[in-house]
């Protein structure tokens, strides 16, 4: 009997995991990337004579499926496990917050108000059904169990950092989701925050995954852009790439996000597309920076103050030996916007000048001999907000065209955006796939 033939669009972490699941299930795949390389969202870059991700990413102890992706890859005992802290910048000064004795010395709370928060924290860690939480306004939510005064000072800021006018769409669920991540590792009896990274960055799993991909027989195609996606004349799933090469196959799975996905699909009904077309995404605009001189202890750093442009600031060799970045320390200075922002087209140094110089204003003793490398990585579909109702509006993976689906990021529902929930979402949906297809064999 002749294997069946699947082709997957999008070669980020979701595309890759699809392709290694269907491959050891012995299907014949073909992995299609519009870039030069595997990797989206994971991909590296050079930063000077340093290479590594180009947008931060962290391995918690409690992301179980990313620890055995990395196992089946001989790269899981690899991971290096640091103790990080964590800071907040407040009213122009930097504080600690990685013990309950930080905790309790924290500026612009007064005791009620840090029992208010810890309780919130410890509320959401226990909640079991995120769905009720859909329904809830993230807003009138934390200001319910943390008060007005918490709320203000601490939930609102970080809210505006992370989705900007987004968070007044959003729903409780998404601070559940936040915290249930950050504090995954704490419920397994762990108390100190532990993350790792495993050394060369995603470079290196990237390549182990592709490695692992061909010697599965899985065919990469890099440089292959889609432009359409359709059934043909046989009633079979075909795709047109802009290089005008096609390629046939009996099933294709579409990576790609939902907006773009949309559009590439040709022949979905018209709810189909409305329903992809109603998922909210944000974008991101990352700069990183190699400095000759650690700024902090931190490893994330939250921002409340308005006037600072980013989301806040991810000091990597707080992680990440220094001995990786040529001795130096590499800082990402992100911030979420929507896809049509402005900013998405400001020029590179423009962009690179703004966010450099707010962090000189931000951590006086640096200046511009400092900086030994500065970059601008953009992506404009990223997250997608949590919005009120989020899961019962989402788009079903199974199309209205013959053997195609459609999963992405956005189908992660009771989570936030990672890698972890990224190789949840591509397990799941597949094996809901192949039951489907079995049961009509």
């Amino acid at each position: 009997m002749e294997r069946q033939k699947w082709g997957i669009v999008g070669g980020g972490i979701m595309g890759m995991t699809l392709a290694h699941r269907l491959a050891q299930k012995g299907y014949e795949v073909t992995l299609f990337e519009g870039a030069p390389d595997l990797g989206g969202l994971v991909s590296s870059w050079k930063l000077g004579d340093v290479e590594w991700d180009k947008f931060y990413h962290v391995i918690l102890l409690s992301d179980f499926r990313t620890r055995n992706m990395l196992q089946e890859l001989g790269l899981e005992d690899k991971i290096n496990w640091v103790e990080t802290k964590t800071g907040f910048y407040i009213n122009g000064k930097l504080y600690s917050m990685s013990d309950t004795i930080e905790f309790l010395k924290f500026p612009t709370l007064n005791l009620i108000d840090k029992f208010r928060l810890a309780f919130t924290i410890l509320l959401a860690s226990k909640i079991k059904d995120w769905k009720r939480l859909e329904k809830i306004p993230v807003t009138i939510w934390l200001r319910k169990w943390s008060g007005k005064n918490t709320f203000e000072n601490v939930w609102l800021p970080l809210l505006r950092a992370k989705l900007g006018d987004s968070y007044q769409r959003t729903s409780a669920a998404f601070i559940w989701a936040t915290i249930q991540r950050l504090y995954g590792a704490r419920r397994s009896g762990l108390k100190k925050e532990m993350f790792g990274y495993v050394p060369g960055g995603y470079k290196r799993i990237v390549q182990t995954i592709k490695q692992n991909l061909l010697t599965q027989g899985v065919i990469i195609k890099t440089n292959h852009k889609a432009k359409e996606i359709f059934e043909n004349s046989d009633g079979k799933p075909a795709i047109l790439f802009t290089n005008e090469s096609l390629e046939e196959f009996d099933n294709v799975i579409v990576t790609l996000p939902s907006e773009i996905a949309a559009t590439v699909c040709k022949g979905l009904s018209s709810s189909e597309v409305q329903k992809h077309n109603d998922i909210e995404y944000l974008g991101v605009i990352c700069v990183s920076v190699l400095l000759d001189k650690s700024i902090s202890p931190f490893y994330v750093t939250n921002i409340t103050d308005t006037w600072v442009p980013f989301t806040g600031v991810i000091e990597m060799s707080a992680l990440v030996d220094k001995n990786y970045f040529g001795g130096h320390s590499l800082v990402y200075l992100p911030k979420y916007i929507s896809p049509d922002d402005a900013l998405f087209d400001q020029p590179d140094e423009q962009v690179k000048d703004y966010f450099s110089s707010v962090l000189m204003n931000m951590y006086p003793w640096l200046t511009e001999s400092n900086f030994k490398f500065k970059g601008v990585a953009r992506a404009k579909h990223v997250i997608t907000v949590s919005t009120i109702g989020y899961s019962d509006n989402l788009p079903d993976i199974k199309t209205s065209l013959p053997g195609i689906y459609i999963i992405n990021s956005a189908h992660i529902q009771d989570g936030t955006v990672n890698v972890n929930e990224t190789i949840k979402v591509a397990e799941s949906k597949l094996n809901e796939i192949i039951k489907e297809l079995q049961l009509h064999e």
